[in-house]
């Protein structure tokens, strides 16, 4: 039997307003934002856990010991401030493993993020996301005290030297840009790799991070020396690395921004890397 025409336009009317309801409540869900992050209740890896990823070993001054659950070191300090900040105290964060070079590879991930000294770059971007950044570092240049590139002055006085650096890391990039040196430098696959080449006299210097540097002279190798630090091109930035699209990423650079409004930041980063400030700087 046929509906009269005005049912069927009354039925086509309703229809339409259904659906542009339903429009607005998808657009609605789908945004995410800081203001959606409810404390201790995200959508986490493992449910009512922050799980949290670094590499084996881990050095200090980010970690003490060994042991990143004891709280001590930089990274190990900010990590448990931004699970508190999210309403995760330490008993409901777990630490895991997650190699550096593999942490900024595209795919899923076993943890909610990840700290490393992992710099922010746009080509790690497009695989993984990164939390605002929690600190700046400098590149440096270590060298045996009794080579000719622990008497450098300047970036320039390096431009002969065989230089060392970890694969993956921005210590590469920085090495060939800001030095320009006369041969390619070494890549090798672990911080360990570097440190022994040097050690070996392999390389005459290594490039890394200024606050790694400070470490290996300290304790891996005494008998080197900080020649000098110099700035990444851009800022070497490290932030908490996420998987692409991660739900928790705004949730973490929130934390991160209450922790440096109150000083809580500034605080852990004066007392894990006020070492930094004193190596000479090479131009």
């Amino acid at each position: 039997m046929k509906k009269p025409l005005a049912a069927i336009v009354l039925v086509a009317l309703l229809a339409l307003a259904v659906l542009a309801g339903c429009g607005s409540s998808k657009s609605d869900s789908s945004t995410t934002s800081a203001a959606d992050c409810k404390p201790g209740q995200l959508p986490t890896h493992a449910k009512g856990v922050l799980t949290v990823a670094t590499d084996d070993p881990a050095y200090p001054p980010y970690f003490e010991d060994d042991e990143p659950a004891n709280g001590e070191g930089f990274e190990s300090a900010v990590a448990y401030a931004i699970a508190k900040q999210l309403g995760y105290p330490a008993a409901k964060v777990k630490w895991t493993v997650e190699p550096f070079n593999s942490s900024f590879a595209p795919g899923s991930k076993d943890f909610d993020f990840d700290v490393n000294e992992i710099s922010i770059t746009a080509a790690r971007e497009k695989a993984v996301d990164f939390s605002s950044p929690y600190y700046t570092a400098n590149q440096a240049v270590v060298a045996l005290k009794d080579s000719d590139a622990a008497n450098a002055k300047s970036l320039a006085d390096l431009e002969d030297a065989k230089l060392g650096v970890q694969i993956g890391t921005t210590s590469l990039e920085a090495a060939e840009e800001q030095i320009d040196p006369s041969s390619r430098p070494e890549v090798f696959n672990s911080s360990n790799d570097v440190v022994t080449a040097l050690k070996n006299e392999q390389i005459d210097a290594i490039v890394v991070d200024l606050p790694t540097a400070l470490y290996i002279t300290a304790a891996q190798v005494p008998t080197a020396t900080v020649v000098g630090q110099f700035p990444a091109t851009g800022g070497d930035r490290w932030g908490a690395l996420l998987a692409k699209g991660s739900a928790l990423t705004a949730c973490v650079s929130q934390a991160i921004g209450e922790l440096r409004s109150s000083g809580e930041l500034d605080e852990l980063t004066q007392r894990w890397m006020s070492q930094a400030a004193g190596a000479p700087e090479l131009q």
